[in-house]
């Protein structure tokens, strides 16, 4: 029943995630704690939707842009996620490196471009099967911020208080920290990434879209429900125990600044003590292996769908020469991020300001795909997950507007 959500989910949990979760709940406590709880039905209903896409129409988001929608509108897309995503990966590869450079000596640019080379090789030398159960079996790193929050010594009531009482004062920094959670949280190379799992899925398993498979409409539907509330309720849990953790240790003990995921790591030993550090780091890799694959996946996605040219891990390279060929420029980009005098704090503003900017426009058009009956027939979306999927997208509007006007 797990597959495509469940991997999506914790992917949005990445070192640069967080690196956003951990400064939140050093800089503000448990005061923010709760857009963990409220923006978990907002993530769901959207990478729901996209997954519904995918399983209908058999086609990707970018693929539907193409054949449905304005040429400019696909090509300015596309450029957008390209840039957030190498920028994101960039930034992933750098704190995995610095991380591991913390428990084992060694120069961390060099275990920054192993890290990208083992991303690339996995994608590229092992059949989708073997790939996708082991992206699955990955996602058991993010238990690591459970047991940081086990160690930690939580006062479980104002835990608890932050967590469903929400609580927000429009001052500048918390209208950029929520801009930068929201941005973190729901990010354009989700929605592509999920879609074509679904796809690969049924290539996988031989069967036909749904809108020209009505028999299989019930228990598929049924299996994407469970597999992404699953999923992204993994990814927000997660991402509560990162900000819950960081708020009992380092923000009680007035460290209220983190720049990075491995800062974050390095902060907790002296607080918490060398087993929550090992934890935290061992997350920071275990969820860097995760999430760079499926960001160069999704740029890889967008940019041959755009192009109709033949893409899918289904495939072997000989098969998708320009589908791998963008995964490895997208890694190989990243890495080159690492070698150049640019401040990572920077790189990831920018990739936040790109993702918040590029997701609002790209939701509206997503939910016009996914109610459009012209494209998904009789199983256009509607009732709660349509008002989902625009509230969602209202959200996401508002924050984008938040951030432009600070």
């Amino acid at each position: 029943m797990l597959g495509p959500g469940l991997i999506t989910g914790a992917a949005d949990d990445d070192p640069s995630g967080i690196g956003t979760y951990s400064q939140v709940g050093a800089q503000f406590g448990y005061g923010l704690a709760w857009t963990m709880f409220f923006g978990f039905p907002l993530l769901a209903a959207i990478q729901a939707i996209c997954a519904r896409i995918g399983a209908t129409t058999g086609k990707g988001i970018a693929r539907n842009l193409r054949q449905h929608y304005p040429p400019w509108l696909l090509r300015s897309v596309v450029v957008l996620l390209l840039i957030a995503n190498v920028i994101n990966i960039g930034a992933d590869l750098g704190a995995m490196g610095a991380v591991l450079a913390l428990v084992v000596p060694g120069p961390a640019l060099l275990f920054t471009v192993l890290f990208g080379a083992i991303s690339v090789l996995l994608e590229v030398v092992m059949s989708y099967d073997r790939y996708a159960r082991v992206l699955k079996w990955t996602t058991l790193s993010l238990f690591a911020y459970a047991g940081v929050v086990l160690v930690a010594h939580v006062p479980l009531g104002e835990a608890l208080r932050g967590t469903l009482i929400p609580h927000f004062s429009f001052g500048k920094e918390q209208a950029m920290a929520l801009v930068a959670i929201f941005g973190t949280t729901i990010s354009p190379y989700l929605f592509f990434w999920q879609a074509g799992q679904e796809v690969e899925e049924q290539r996988r398993r031989h069967v036909k879209p749904l809108h020209v498979s009505p028999r299989r409409v019930g228990p598929e539907l049924a299996r994407i429900r469970t597999d992404t509330l699953v999923g992204m309720g993994f990814s927000h849990l997660t991402a509560l125990f990162i900000v819950i953790a960081t708020a009992a240790t380092l923000h009680a003990n007035g460290i209220t600044t983190i720049e990075s995921a491995d800062q974050a790591a390095q902060a907790l030993r002296p607080v918490a003590g060398d087993f929550a550090f090992a934890l935290f780091a061992l997350g920071i890799i275990g969820t860097g292996l995760l999430a760079v694959p499926i960001l160069a996946g999704s740029a890889a996605y967008a940019v041959c769908e755009s192009f109709d040219w033949v893409e899918g891990l289904n495939h072997k390279p000989r098969e998708a020469k320009a589908f791998y060929g963008v995964i490895a420029l997208a890694t190989l980009g990243g890495i080159a991020l690492n070698t150049v005098a640019i401040d990572p704090m920077k790189a990831l503003y920018w990739a936040a300001v790109v993702n918040g900017l590029l997701a609002p426009p790209l939701m509206v058009v997503t939910m016009l795909i996914a109610r459009n009956r012209r494209i998904m027939g009789d199983l256009a979306i509607k009732g709660w997950l349509e008002f989902g999927g625009w509230l969602s997208t209202a959200v996401m509007w508002v924050v984008a507007g938040v951030f432009l006007l600070s």
